[in-house]
């Protein structure tokens, strides 16, 4: 069975930096668009980015030139870089994808927490 695993996730200071990483693994024939959203208490799960199978791209107005996604198809890989960092920035971190398998659809990762914090 298909599944999407987050990595990267921890405690950084204002102004750091964190990478995470979200591997798709099981029987995959091929993956179109992958992003990453976020979750707070009590918010509505927020879009930070999103790139599509020939690397174009989209993010949230909010992470826009401080976060950049990209992925490596060959590992099956998402990334999401993410600079200057501040507090409100603090959120469980989930990415997704639409993957082509035997049961075809969008999946979603467990999520990990980046805080940002003094």
């Amino acid at each position: 069975q298909a599944q999407l695993e987050e990595s990267g996730g921890g405690l950084v200071q204002p102004g750091g930096s964190l990478r995470l990483s979200c591997a798709a693994s099981g029987n995959i024939r091929r993956i179109n668009d992958m992003g990453w959203y976020r979750q707070t208490p009590g918010k509505e799960r927020e879009l930070v980015a999103t790139i599509t199978s020939g690397g174009s791209t989209n993010y949230a107005d909010s992470v826009k030139g401080r976060f950049t996604i990209s992925r490596d198809n060959s590992k099956n890989t998402v990334y999401l870089q993410m600079n200057s960092l501040k507090p409100e920035d603090t959120a469980v971190y989930v990415c997704n994808a639409y993957l082509v398998t035997s049961a075809s659809g969008i999946y979603w990762g467990q999520g990990t927490q980046v805080t940002v914090s003094s």
